[in-house]
């Protein structure tokens, strides 16, 4: 064909979507855009129309103002937009086959990710108090006033759950989301005795159990930070932007899927601490991050472009809280951040044409 291609996997409900331009928060524009910076062209592929034994693949390619499918040969380096876990075998067939796909897994556990990080002796101050399941919900309830349950494979907030002492040491207020009605209900509750509800929910689904970070606040919304951490060009980790996620008035769970606000990093430390503490805040987030995404690199293959929430409290210590294997981008956009939301496609496009051009084999696998 004469083209340099880069390949953009998606799931099959996503990939449906491309020929209606209805991809959800998925920007294709902006991939057409980034690429071509790049010298190349995106074609949007799905594993189950990926032909290793020819080396051909169907996939959806813009012609003139539509996308059409069309027989491609397989692009060298493919950018993972599915959602895949490390034990899916889809992804591993093709980077057996010689391929190069980066962010090849981006459903990494809660837990795991914490087990990881712990194992850096300077990153270790920056985590909040962890454990996991009813055993660690039991001891946490001993020693830690407020704590933030989370599933560690739930992603936009999905599941969270809050336990706050209540006057009298034993009691604890319980903050949920009914499954069916989808309306948060708070109930009082007896440490020693935790409802068959909440057990329940802690014996099906894996749960992380936190301490919770008294974050800032932006007009009495608490927030966080969503940090934007990529490689690109030279295969260097480097911040490609970040912005906050400000909790609505009366609830805990800042982000942007569940009701939180986007806003600008730099408004929002601003307004809670000031323009030069702002500043200060911002490099030691990029800083902490960098170190963050170059500490998990270690045990997490290809990995090359994911999200990271960190947390910032009244008296201005960082906190790490979770990294996103497929960062949902548009909170930039939404935070008014326009140039930033397209650099985020911008670096993946980069990193694969250094890739193409530069990278061994070694480097990736």
């Amino acid at each position: 064909m004469g083209q340099l291609l880069v390949g953009i996997l998606l799931n099959a409900a996503m990939h449906r979507g491309v020929p209606r331009l209805d991809t959800g928060q998925e920007s294709l524009a902006n991939y057409e855009e980034a690429a071509a910076a790049y010298g190349l062209v995106p074609c949007f592929l799905q594993l189950s129309e990926m032909d290793m034994e020819s080396g051909f693949s169907y996939a959806y390619m813009r012609s003139a103002e539509k996308y059409r499918k069309v027989v491609v040969p397989t692009p060298a380096v493919i950018h993972n937009r599915a959602i895949y876990g490390p034990e899916h075998r889809g992804v591993e067939r093709l980077v057996g086959s010689g391929l190069r796909v980066f962010n090849r897994c981006n459903r990494y556990g809660k837990d795991q990710i914490h087990r990881l990080l712990t194992q850096n002796e300077e990153l270790r101050r920056f985590l909040p108090e962890t454990r996991t399941g009813y055993a660690g919900l039991l001891e946490m309830m001993e020693s830690c006033p407020d704590l933030i349950l989370k599933p560690c494979r739930g992603s936009v907030g999905k599941g969270i759950m809050r336990l706050q002492r209540a006057s009298g040491g034993r009691r604890f207020r319980w903050s949920f989301k009914e499954a069916r009605s989808g309306r948060w209900r708070m109930a009082e509750i007896d440490a020693a005795r935790p409802p068959r509800i909440l057990r329940q929910r802690l014996a099906v689904v894996p749960y992380l159990v936190q301490e919770r970070i008294p974050l800032a606040e932006v007009d009495g919304r608490p927030f966080d930070l969503r940090v934007t951490v990529q490689r690109g060009w030279g295969g260097e980790w480097q911040v490609t932007g970040m912005f906050a996620k400000a909790a609505p008035r009366g609830s805990f769970v800042s982000n942007i899927g569940s009701g939180g606000e986007a806003l600008g990093a730099s408004e929002a430390l601003e307004r809670a601490f000031g323009g030069a503490e702002a500043a200060r805040l911002r490099m030691a987030a990029q800083a902490l991050c960098l170190q963050v995404a170059k500490e998990l690199e270690k045990s997490l293959p290809g990995l090359a472009d994911i999200g990271l929430d960190i947390g910032v409290t009244g008296d201005r210590q960082l906190y790490f809280i979770e990294c996103n294997g497929r960062d949902q981008r548009y909170g930039f956009r939404k935070a008014g951040m326009e140039e930033t939301w397209k650099d985020s496609y911008r670096r993946p496009m980069a990193y694969a044409r250094y890739l193409l051009d530069h990278a061994p084999k070694s480097q990736l696998y």
